[in-house]
């Protein structure tokens, strides 16, 4: 669902980072307010209106929907068949969340991972006098960003070379090279935070 800063000349990419997040908040309110598809129908125009605006490659924002869009589908239609509501109930539900996770797919194609520490940063200092540390949370969640995108790149890495081999149906040959490849890229993030001087118990405030 979260892709990777794409640089355009649009005016998409120039909105603040508090502005798209205010607008993705608000298009989801009104895609749950709405009955039946008619929230999906026009969340789903307004991320093809966006899409366009914003000049970024519609096969590159398929490819981020695809795989939870499949995820979506198998969920709801296990409910369809465990609780017996429907297959048109399932579909509309499946259409509603593709269009709200293709809004955040613009979102975070179009919006540098920076902007988004800074907002989140401003928006959980109002949370300081309960102990929580707004610069910690914010790296927290810009680390939760980037890192999605690159478990999925991983996770495809490891398929192909599984169906080279001829063992896709092996969940050990996924689950520990994939693993390896997690504990690396954890080693390597601790080696940069180290290397940039990140002090894990600096509360963030300065005198």
């Amino acid at each position: 669902m979260l892709g990777l800063y794409l640089h355009r000349d649009s005016v998409i990419h120039r909105l603040g980072a508090g502005v798209k997040m205010g607008g993705l908040l608000a298009a989801t309110l009104a895609v749950l307010a709405l009955p039946g598809a008619l929230g999906a129908l026009a969340a789903g125009l307004l991320g093809l209106g966006l899409l366009v605006a914003a000049k970024l490659p519609v096969g590159r924002v398929l490819r981020e929907l695809r795989a939870p869009v499949v995820m979506l589908t198998l969920l709801f239609g296990c409910q369809a068949l465990l609780a017996g509501t429907g297959w048109a109930d399932t579909l509309v539900a499946v259409a509603r969340f593709a269009a709200l996770i293709l809004l955040a797919t613009l979102m975070t194609l179009t919006t540098k991972v920076a902007d988004m520490v800074d907002l989140f940063e401003r928006l959980f200092s109002a949370l300081r006098p309960l102990g929580v540390n707004p610069a910690k949370m914010a790296l927290m969640l810009a680390l939760t960003i980037r890192f999605i995108p690159l478990l999925a790149e991983q996770v495809r890495e490891v398929r192909m070379a599984q169906q080279a081999r001829g063992v896709e149906r092996n969940i050990a040959a996924l689950f520990v090279p994939l693993l390896v490849k997690i504990l690396r890229l954890a080693d390597d993030l601790t080696a940069a935070l180290d290397a940039r001087g990140y002090d894990p118990t600096d509360d963030g405030r300065h005198t």
